[in-house]
């Protein structure tokens, strides 16, 4: 990561893990297919282990690397899930000993010439990195509109500048490495409105606005969309759509 780590996360930590939704199976099940082994496979920017947790559904073991010390103390517990406070250019692991290297939804905070010599150092020959990342959420209705003009034309102005990356699915980033086409992948959720008002509530641009503006705008977001909704118990299918920069270290 970056010299000085830009921590836009841990101040809601436990929020975090209550309301990040969850990376569907099959991604999952693509990923351990690009490793030739599955004795152990690093997570980094693991944030509370969403994607971590369900690694260890496929790999003997998991090292889950985040800097923030109230993620990791927030992370889902796994048998097979070592959660390690460390920065992702700084991992611990030796060389030549992880059969896959992932990053959900955090690259774009990395000093990423670090990362990629960290990687080097750690994968097996040949082996496959993957950089996942999720776009901006969608839902229908009248819910949705609102959604749409609280990122778009709310929230937008304090988004840190790293969300670009996020925006444009990672192609602007620097990759170099033998990609992979991946599948298209998406999360879906099926979310009460408190769920969603919650998951907004992590965003780093809620934080932010929070900080020069107070939560004026948030909490008319949060009233606009209630109007909308429904019932507060009614579930509502919720919409991410993934991007995937994966490919093959040292060949």
């Amino acid at each position: 990561m970056a010299k000085t780590f830009k921590d836009h996360f841990s101040s809601r930590a436990t929020d975090y893990a209550a309301y990040r939704p969850t990376y569907p199976p099959a991604l999952v099940d693509w990923l351990a297919g690009l490793a030739g082994h599955h004795d152990l496979a690093l997570d980094c920017g693991c944030g509370t282990g969403q994607l971590s947790a369900m690694l260890a559904d496929r790999f003997a073991r998991v090292v889950a690397v985040d800097a923030s010390a109230e993620q990791i103390a927030n992370a889902k517990p796994h048998d097979r899930v070592e959660y390690r406070q460390a920065p992702a250019d700084r991992t611990g692991l030796a060389d030549r000993s992880a059969d896959l290297v992932t990053v959900a939804q955090a690259a774009h905070w990395f000093d990423l010439d670090a990362f990629y010599a960290e990687v080097r150092r750690v994968l097996k020959p040949g082996g496959p990195l993957a950089l996942v990342t999720y776009g901006v959420i969608e839902t229908d209705g009248e819910a949705g509109a609102v959604l749409s003009r609280f990122y778009h034309d709310v929230i937008a102005p304090y988004w840190p500048p790293e969300r670009r990356h996020v925006e444009t699915g990672y192609r602007e980033m620097a990759f170099p490495f033998r990609e992979e086409t991946a599948p298209s992948f998406a999360m879906t959720a099926m979310w009460t409105v408190d769920e969603l008002v919650g998951y907004v509530d992590t965003w780093s641009a809620v934080r932010n606005a929070e900080a020069k503006i107070g939560r004026a705008p948030v909490e008319r977001f949060a009233a606009d969309l209630r109007a909308a909704w429904g019932g507060a118990g009614d579930r509502r299918e919720i919409r991410w759509p993934l991007s995937i920069r994966a490919g093959r270290v040292g060949v």
